[in-house]
């Protein structure tokens, strides 16, 4: 089968209007014609009675008088060529309109739509990685089963190349790579906060200087502190003031978390007041949750691990060999007393610990080891915090029991050690371990790799890691200054790449994947009336709203913020001390602020009734001004409906009988395609449903297309690639790992342009795999 030629009768390639309607259908077999709109009739009956009429009239005129039949017969012979006359002007007539729509029909069939090609920089790219991938139309065999996986052994034990070049990387990742890439240009003409911003990255990525460096701004930092018994030389500074200066200066919260936020408990449709939270910390040490016995867990190998990389860090910062497990043993001992009591947030969830409002004066009387009000008062000054204002408290048990323990350390024997300021000083060492040099960060990947391998070998599945994300995850250097830039620099960063979302684009594709929701959603079968208008209704109220910059949106705006922010371009580590006090400035207002949105994120939340789209999606490969519309509603628009999908509708699943047979059917096919149709295999609900959703989501993305396609039938193309296939590339590409939900699919996703094709005459007509010995009679799902 010539895919190709196939695909060029069957694509995008012919638009036909009908009143104000542009339907996305396949280009005609060559060689046939429309038929006539105008055809001359054959001789019928009524025909043949009018001539026999006409010769009984002439045979009675014959018996007429000579003199009377001349007239008579002038008159007749006028009257007949004059109905001659009409008659031959009306088939003429008639001939030229047949003519002129044959020819024009004609000339339809032969026009094919004229696709410009896209050559800008980001097409350019776009074409170059289409370039190392498996076209889905012409190897449906390897792509649709393994479209994901780069390097999968066959049943001989080969190995399958060439199927994918590489994984598409997460939405999280393709932001990063695109602030990279932002960060490292070299416009010269830039405004002071972007240069702030890159300077900042720039001594973060000059390792070279780090090393040099060494441990001397750290060791400076804790002898500002009042030093610290591994030393021997500590002030012993009081508790709490030690506690208050990390919080405020350095954004460090070693025994509780505080951060800003709403009570989604008592939020509707506008915004509420934001309250201060208190969360159980993020402990350093490794631990585990245990299901059965619903409490966390040591685990003895991890923890020995943890141990040694502790130890490594000591003797990195001048400890004596010999003195190591002095300080370390107490350490670890109070991390792990306090890691026993946190939670993962679904139990908490389930046991209603989460949201629980007090006032600061009520908290001091359960938790009094802290001073919450001076704590608080150094976070958020100058705001004027009493002891009757209303916090939101996350894990009472956990502070209760944090309390008691610091209680107990304080009142016991155990000051000579100062296990408590010890533990404050290597939290902070936590937090600043991305300013330091290279050897904290080897220890740093070396401990994820080792407890990652171990975990591995004791995956039990009563238990459930809860572990700190950033200390074990071994990520590229260039990751974490990114990261670390983007935490300071949002705002100037999304400023720096807002012309992406400028020009209306980006609202078409939401506008048109909305009202393909809601036109798609009403063509499903639903249980009753009434639970198809109550979502109907949820979807209609939603209002999208683009995130762009916050309050400062110009570049004299953004430049007057930071002016307060002191880059250096020499020293990261003193640029990472700005950026956490920066941080902790921007956290004190929050309070007060009308809009704490992440503008970078990567996916879409609900807000009342108010869709908050964030700026971070607009990014390629899943988006871009220069792309073909095509392009961009294969990934994005299919990105954005299966959000829509999971966001605005999670009931939808358990009120429609047809969404839930959708998931079935393309699972059922799958497994015939594989050959794995050998007794039953059942997927979990929340599988069937991501199946589902998915399914949905690509209808509704090609839906938008269609949408976008009726008010502008043009479009361009890359790699010469027609609308259809690069529709369902740019689809195959977006679904790798692109999202949160990917786990739960027990296919590969591109195996759903199957279940589209099989129904869709968008597609070539043989889109299945020849070499299984199966062939199929299948309508769709």
């Amino acid at each position: 089968m010539d895919y190709g030629t196939t695909e060029t009768r069957q694509d995008f390639q012919t638009l036909r209007m009908s009143g104000t309607s542009t339907r996305l259908e396949p280009e005609p077999e060559k060689g046939l014609h429309p038929r006539a709109l105008f055809q001359l009739n054959p001789p019928t009956q009524d025909r043949v009675e009018t001539q026999a009429q006409l010769e009984l009239h002439g045979a009675h005129e014959d018996r007429q008088p000579p003199e009377r039949r001349k007239p008579a017969l002038l008159k007749r012979r006028c009257t007949l060529s004059v109905f001659i006359a009409c008659f031959c002007l009306c088939a003429a007539f008639l001939g030229m309109v047949y003519y002129i729509r044959q020819s024009l029909g004609r000339g339809k069939q032969n026009q094919k739509v004229i696709v410009s090609p896209c050559d800008s920089p980001a097409c350019q790219r776009a074409s170059a990685h289409l370039s190392m991938s498996a076209d889905p139309f012409t190897h449906p065999c390897d792509y649709f089963l393994f479209s994901c996986e780069p390097d999968r052994p066959d049943v001989q034990g080969k190995t399958r190349r060439g199927v994918k070049e590489k994984r598409t990387l997460d939405r999280r990742t393709e932001l990063l790579q695109y602030l990279r890439e932002i960060l490292e240009s070299n416009d010269k003409l830039v405004s002071s906060s972007v240069k702030k911003a890159k300077d900042f990255y720039r001594t973060c990525m000059d390792t070279k200087s780090l090393d040099l460096t060494g441990v001397e701004p750290f060791l400076g930092l804790i002898h500002k502190l009042g030093g610290w018994s591994v030393s021997g030389q500590w002030n012993k500074t009081d508790f709490n003031s030690t506690l208050s200066v990390l919080m405020r200066d350095y954004a460090t919260f070693p025994f509780f978390n505080v951060y800003v936020g709403e009570d989604p408990t008592h939020a509707s449709g506008k915004r509420s007041r934001r309250y201060i939270q208190i969360d159980q910390p993020d402990l350093v040490v490794p631990i585990e949750w245990n299901r059965e016995t619903e409490k966390s867990e040591v685990i003895r190998e991890t923890v020995h691990l943890f141990l040694d990389s502790c130890k490594s860090h000591l003797l990195l910062l001048g400890a004596p060999p010999d003195e190591v497990m002095i300080h370390v043993g107490p350490f670890l001992s109070l991390s792990s007393r306090l890691a026993l009591t946190v939670a993962p947030l679904s139990h908490r969830r389930n046991r209603g610990q989460l949201y629980r409002r007090l006032t600061i004066k009520e908290l001091q009387h359960k938790a009094p080891a802290i001073d919450w009000l001076f704590c608080l008062r150094a976070v958020f000054h100058p705001e004027p915090l009493t002891e009757d204002e209303h916090i939101l408290l996350h894990n009472l048990p956990y502070v209760v029991q944090m309390s008691h323990i610091i209680t107990n350390i304080t009142t016991g024997n155990e000051l000579s050690t100062s296990p408590l300021h010890t533990f404050m000083v290597l939290n902070l060492l936590h937090t600043v371990l991305p300013a330091l040099d290279s050897r904290f960060s080897k220890l740093t990947n070396n401990l994820s790799v080792a407890v990652g391998r171990t975990r591995l070998r004791q995956r039990d599945l009563r238990t459930e890691t809860d572990a700190p994300g950033e200390l074990f995850t071994a990520a590229p250097r260039w990751k974490r200054c990114v990261t670390e830039t983007e935490r300071g620099f949002d705002d100037v960063l999304a400023h720096l790449f807002r012309e992406n979302v400028a020009g209306g684009e980006a609202e078409e594709i939401i506008a048109n994947t909305l009202s393909s929701l809601q036109s798609h959603l009403s063509e499903l079968k639903w249980g009753d009336e009434k639970a198809l208008q109550i979502v109907m209704n949820k979807v209609e109220s939603v209002t999208p709203r683009i995130m762009t910059t916050k309050e400062n949106s110009s570049k004299a705006e953004l430049d007057l913020l930071y002016s307060e922010v002191s880059i250096s371009i020499h020293s990261f580590f003193s640029n990472y001390l700005e950026l956490l006090a920066f941080l902790q400035k921007r956290r004190s207002r929050l309070l007060r602020d009308d809009d704490d949105a992440d503008i970078l994120a990567v996916s879409l939340s609900l807000l009342g009734n108010e869709l908050i789209i964030p700026m971070g999606i607009f990014i390629p490969p899943f988006f871009h001004p220069t792309y073909p519309r095509a392009m961009n509603y294969g990934m994005l628009g299919f990105l954005l409906a299966k959000d829509l999908l999971h966001e605005l509708l999670p009931d939808i699943y358990s009120q429609s009988e047809m969404v839930r047979a959708v998931g079935q059917c393309v699972w059922s096919r799958y497994r015939v395609v594989t050959h794995k149709d050998g007794g039953e295999v059942l997927l979990s609900a929340a599988q069937q449903e991501e199946v589902s959703v998915q399914y949905l989501a690509l209808q509704i993305a090609l839906k938008a297309y269609e949408r976008s396609l009726n008010k502008q039938p043009a479009d361009m193309s890359i790699s010469g690639f027609s609308r259809t296939r690069l529709f369902f590339m740019a689809f195959s590409q977006a679904n790798c790992d692109a999202d949160r939900y990917h786990h739960l699919m027990p296919m590969e996703p591109s195996f759903i342009i199957t279940a589209i094709c099989a129904k869709s005459r968008l597609c070539p007509t043989n889109l299945q795999c020849l070499k299984t010995t199966q062939r199929y009679s299948w309508n769709g799902c």
